[in-house]
């Protein structure tokens, strides 16, 4: 790879086990298998020289290339076009199921439209993040790269001979393939990569057919699931696509992005793993997938978030802040020092430091996420309840303590408001549902506990100066997070205290509707340099207009927001000032707030419509 291609020049392809990043000329350049949090098979992304990987491109041609879904589907399209012809990439993933496999298929399927081309191919696998030697193997139909402790099998699509022949323009390039093929107008071509170890074939046009009618049937089938019938249903519908994608099918846990080390500041040392279910994005998705009707995904969340509070609860802990996709907890951190970093950001890491922070707001999102599945008839066991009890009861005791806050501060601990808030949640959600229900708990005692920290935040979460809600008690820091105090019911959007909150936070943290977590500066996080807005709170601010009766404002806003998605409706993290997105890709929270943001807007749309009908 000669350069590093923009962030949002992806799309993302998967199949619920794990997820493959391809560029807007044809490159794989992330791919790790066979889980989302698995060492990496190709990773040029983070090192274009060391990284590895596997790229259908035409060779020595002036081209552009234009790139879009299937509709309905996350089956992705690149188009190369040049003065000699028009050509097209396919890659896919089949559904791999809800069983966990070390099989996992990377379809990527070439189609001549019209004219000639001559394409090379190149496949550069870079076993365990480049650290991991491999010889290639040549066999009759094929060929395996063998590592130490991985192995990806090259099954070329018959006709071979239209784009990689064993008899061709192929030669072995120090363990790597490098081909060449011309195809002419209605040709076809293809590789399909697998991981597994199998024997390599030919793989029959026929059979990748049915693996393409297949996925694409799989995924437009679920789409249909959406009960989603309002405005902005095309944006909506791939970022819950985009959701599904990193749902990891055999226990149901939702990844916070299929990346890891993509930084927050190009050259910066802001580089974190997301490739692990985080207890609050999760949960935080489940408003927006009961929202949309998908609530079998919510179900199968619940059953793993239900495994993790008996966990928490049994033992009188607090809920961990995340997880592996199997529900395990060791996220050792480490740096790969022999990696550079995308453009140059250092450090790599993998594995995840914060995993052990105590973060109070966990148990508010996932009380909160239970009531809402409570309410759509997704209940919790009486085991899981009686763990709950338990969390709960530890809750009461040791809410009213210092923590490391939302955005996981590798700072000094803090008596962070939003943590508070959340904990505030936690308890009057749990109290609404053993109300409900007619299960046990101690009431006195959460209904206590909860007034005592409602008080404790009105009298110390409020600068009276500054006239908002602030980040932490004794402080005048502004915090984006607070957004959410209206949405989780903690405060009414007509309460003049929060609308002089939104309007600090207007003044201080929002530029040209784009959202600010915080200022490091004035708020110190244990981490050198800036970062850019995040799209996540940024949503949350379209909402919180919305709740405010500021419609107009809402709407602008949240469009606004559409012409920072990339050219398949995906988002990052974050929005650097230069308009280019950056962080990990695609992330969880953009996607989900996203899907709340035009939840909430729509029906308050719909609802002032009526009223003016009504008039």
């Amino acid at each position: 790879m000669e350069s590093y291609p923009a962030i949002e020049d992806h799309g993302l392809i998967g199949d619920l086990q794990t997820a493959a990043l391809v560029t807007c000329d044809g490159t794989v350049d992330w791919f790790c298998a066979p889980r989302f949090d698995s060492p990496s098979i190709f990773a040029a992304l983070l090192d274009k020289e060391k990284g590895g990987y596997f790229r259908i491109a035409p060779d020595e041609v002036k081209y552009v290339t234009k790139q879009l879904y299937l509709p309905g589907t996350p089956i992705l399209i690149t188009r190369f076009i040049s003065a000699d012809g028009v050509a097209e990439v396919m890659d896919f993933m089949p559904v791999t199921g809800e069983r966990a496999t070390e099989s996992h298929r990377l379809v990527r399927i070439v189609n001549m439209v019209r004219g000639s081309m001559r394409f090379r191919v190149e496949c550069r696998p870079r076993f365990d993040y480049a650290r991991e030697r491999h010889e290639l193997e040549r066999h009759r139909n094929g060929y395996v790269f063998r590592g130490r402790t991985a192995s990806l099998t090259f099954h070329p699509v018959d006709p071979v001979r239209r784009l990689i022949s064993q008899t061709g323009d192929v030669r072995l390039d120090n363990g790597d393939l490098v081909a060449y093929g011309t195809l002419n107008e209605g040709d076809t071509g293809g590789v399909v990569l697998e991981t597994g170890g199998t024997e390599p074939r030919i793989i029959s046009p026929d059979e990748v057919q049915g693996m393409f009618e297949w996925t694409r049937d799989y995924w437009r089938r679920w789409v249909e699931r959406s009960r989603y019938t309002g405005r902005w249903r095309e944006m909506v519908e791939r970022s819950a696509i985009t959701l599904k994608l990193m749902t990891y099918a055999p226990t149901g846990a939702m990844i916070a992005a299929p990346t890891a080390a993509l930084p927050e500041l190009v050259g910066g040392t802001r580089n974190w793993d997301y490739r692990y279910t985080w207890v609050r994005d999760t949960s935080f998705s489940v408003h927006a997938l009961l929202g949309l009707g998908f609530t079998e995904e919510v179900s199968r969340y619940m059953d793993w978030l239900d495994e993790r509070i008996r966990e928490a609860g049994d033992h009188q802990d607090p809920l961990k802040i995340m997880y592996r996709v199997d529900g395990s907890s060791d996220l050792h951190e480490e740096v790969l020092d022999h990696l550079e970093g995308y453009r140059g950001s250092r450090p790599v890491r993998i594995g995840n430091g914060a995993a052990d922070q105590l973060q109070l707001d966990i148990h508010g999102e996932a009380l909160y996420a239970m009531h809402l599945a409570d309410e759509q008839g997704i209940r919790v066991s009486h085991q899981v309840w009686k763990s709950t009890v338990r969390m709960i009861d530890w809750l009461c005791h040791n809410w009213d303590q210092r923590d490391a806050g939302i955005w996981e501060s590798r700072h000094h601990p803090r008596n962070y408001t939003f943590g508070r808030v959340m904990s505030w949640v936690a308890l009057d959600r749990a109290i609404r549902l053993a109300t409900r229900t007619g299960r046990p708990g101690d009431m006195s005692c959460w209904t206590e506990q909860r007034n005592r920290i409602y008080n404790q935040v009105m009298a110390r979460g409020y600068h009276r100066e500054r006239g908002s809600f602030v980040q932490a008690y004794d402080e005048n820091v502004l915090d984006a997070a607070l957004l959410a105090m209206p949405a989780v019911g903690f405060i009414t959007p007509s309460d003049p205290l929060w609308k002089s909150t939104l309007a600090s936070i207007e003044r201080d943290l929002v530029s040209d509707s784009l959202v600010h977590r915080y200022d490091p500066v004035h708020s110190p996080d244990g981490l050198p340099g800036h970062e850019g807005t995040f799209n996540m709170c940024t949503f949350w601010y379209v909402e919180a207009l919305a709740r405010t009766g500021r419609l107009d404002d809402a709407r602008l806003t949240f469009e606004k927001m559409f012409t920072f998605s990339n050219h398949l409706g995906l988002y990052a993290e974050e929005i650097a000032a230069t308009g280019e997105q950056i962080g990990n890709y695609p992330q969880a929270f953009s996607h989900l707030s996203l899907i709340n943001s035009a939840l909430a807007l729509n029906d308050l749309l719909d609802a002032e419509a009526d009223a003016r009908r009504r008039q």
